[in-house]
């Protein structure tokens, strides 16, 4: 299935969450000079105008990064949500004015050193041409296929670290799964490897697939952080929050999210929660 486009959700809460999320992994891989290999499995177009036909027609960055950017002055106090809204600000053509929301692939390639790489995996073909036209930097390979099959198929990687991103759309009701057995197979060909996957929290609860596959097959060190922006109702049937997954996570990386995270809950989900801990072992 190739309907889905990031487009149309481009700067949701789930963004919010998800990126900052991956902020705040980068900043603890960076601090050491060890190069890294960073793949994503499902890059998009890489940078969203928020004028776009797709992204007004449901406007979902006006509950998601626009509150926390209109707010951005009174954030100053929390190190890691004001780094961000710095970063955020540095990918406008103004950066007093919030035109454009950057994808995954900006929120990993705009830091690359040398001796980084980077591999973003595409499958939808009007998508891939989109992320082809974006401006990266020569370290950046752009591949129109499978994100997962084609992370296994390349590894192991050639830099001392990797860190990988996982987040498909999650159409197909199948992808769980693939996802959970994709990320077991790629932690035994590179067993260091930082992995991150996100995951929606929906009424219908599949995500506990992914996870409960993850806990049966003894993976360690594997940590969840989970924002619930409003508690699910009887028969709906619409995302009510976000999850992250982090295998092998930096230490010390969740406790500057878990600060981050409380201006965002107070902003963003006024009867919100965020949520995080280790999902197997430690």
């Amino acid at each position: 299935m190739l309907s889905y486009q990031h487009a149309y959700h481009a700067g949701n809460f789930a963004d919010v969450h998800k990126h900052l999320t991956l902020h705040a992994v980068i900043n603890h891989l960076l601090r050491k000079k060890s190069s890294v290999t960073y793949v994503d499995t499902h890059a998009g177009r890489g940078l969203y105008p928020l004028d776009a036909a797709e992204t007004t027609r449901l406007r979902e960055y006006r509950d998601g990064v626009f509150p926390l950017w209109k707010s951005r002055q009174t954030l100053t106090n929390e190190p890691l949500l004001n780094d961000w809204l710095e970063a955020l600000a540095s990918a406008q053509p103004d950066s007093s004015h919030l035109t454009y929301y950057p994808g995954s692939p900006w929120w990993m390639g705009h830091r690359l050193r040398k001796g980084d790489r980077q591999w973003l995996y595409e499958l939808h073909p009007r998508e891939h041409q989109l992320l082809a036209q974006q401006p990266f930097q020569e370290a950046v390979e752009r591949i129109h296929g499978d994100g997962l099959k084609g992370l296994l198929q390349r590894l192991p990687v050639k830099t001392p670290r990797l860190c990988v991103l996982i987040d498909p759309s999650y159409e197909r009701k199948t992808e769980y799964l693939e996802v959970a057995q994709t990320l077991l197979s790629a932690m035994r060909k590179a067993r260091h490897a930082v992995v991150l996957v996100w995951y929606p929290l929906l009424p219908a609860g599949r995500h506990r697939e992914l996870l409960d596959e993850l806990r049966d097959a003894g993976l360690r060190k594997i940590w969840f952080g989970e924002f619930i922006r409003q508690s699910p109702g009887e028969g709906e049937r619409g995302m009510y929050g976000s999850g992250m997954l982090v295998v092998n996570p930096p230490w010390g990386f969740d406790e500057c999210l878990a600060a981050a995270m409380t201006p965002v809950i107070n902003l963003l989900g006024a009867s919100g929660a965020y949520r995080s801990g280790w999902w197997v072992g430690e």
